[in-house]
């Protein structure tokens, strides 16, 4: 799967999803992008949208989209407070479909 990291996750994140593509938002391109602008480019490029950004849910149209979006619920975007996330993000990974939208708390 292809997957786009939110540029307020740590880079490390990615070391802990093997077997999927990881891009992270500024390696992309799109550093500074604002949220809207974000799902609006990520069709097509990519699968999974992942994210802390617990506003999301509620400031955003999310029904229909062409990818899935995973909400990490963290008391920080630490390294240390996102990597006990990892394996329930690994499961949720295996399971979503596009238009999926799951907390992984």
């Amino acid at each position: 799967m292809r997957i786009l990291l939110d540029e307020c996750l740590p880079r490390k994140l990615k070391s802990q999803l093997p077997g999927h593509e990881v891009v992270t938002v500024p390696e992309a391109g799109w550093a500074g992008k604002s949220n809207g602008e974000l799902l609006a480019l990520i069709p097509g490029e990519f699968e999974a949208f992942v994210t802390i950004d617990q506003n999301l849910v509620h400031q955003q149209r999310l029904s229909g989209l062409p990818f899935a979006i995973v909400v990490l619920s963290a008391s920080s975007s630490s390294f240390a407070d996102i990597l006990p996330l990892a394996p329930a993000l690994r499961e949720v990974l295996e399971d979503v479909s596009p238009g999926d939208t799951t907390i992984v708390p």
